[in-house]
């Protein structure tokens, strides 16, 4: 496979990037969106799903869709924590986690179901608190230690709208790729 091939199948969507011409009022509006639809589209993607599909990786060596999934689950309850911790604390120092070894645990081979309604639950909560988020809150920040620096609410919520569309896209590319 070629490197431009394996590229797009990496980030189906795009690398994250800010936008060019950010409109606060748009893109906010558009992230909350992306994170409440995400869930229920997820769902929807892999609802019919055999074992065997769930064990299928998404790319060459890529991680399965059931790794994905639980991946998401574990990734998503860390952001949701960033932003309790942002709101609560005066620039919070949040954990950092390697996301490859978690996906070698025990956990990350059984059925996607308990992750599955802990990123509907988890998304119900999160877009309630965004709703009730003022304009200032999403300026606080975290620090992040592995990237050496202080990360917006703001920016955050853009990267996991991204995040969730991101993984969305692996599997419907999957999907389509396999004709299922």
């Amino acid at each position: 496979m070629e490197e431009h091939e394996l590229e797009k199948l990496k980030f189906p969507v795009g690398k994250f990037e800010w936008p060019a011409n950010f409109d606060a009022e748009e893109h906010v509006a558009a992230w909350q969106k992306d994170i409440e639809d995400f869930p229920l589209s997820l769902i929807s993607a892999v609802d019919d799903f055999s074992e065997q599909q769930f064990d299928t990786p998404y790319r060459p060596d890529g991680w399965t869709v059931r790794q994905l999934i639980h991946h998401i689950s574990d990734s998503h309850l860390n952001a949701f924590l960033r932003f309790r911790w942002t709101l609560t604390e005066d620039t919070p120092t949040i954990k950092a986690y390697d996301q490859d070894k978690f996906s070698g645990l025990a956990d990350y081979q059984m059925p996607v179901g308990p992750s599955l309604d802990l990123i509907l639950a988890l998304h119900k909560k999160w877009v309630y608190l965004l709703k009730h988020m003022e304009e200032a809150d999403l300026q606080k920040e975290f620090h992040h230690p592995e990237m050496g620096k202080n990360v917006s609410l703001l920016t955050c919520l853009g990267m996991y709208a991204w995040h969730s569309r991101h993984h969305l896209a692996h599997i419907q590319n999957l999907k389509k790729r396999k004709g299922w």
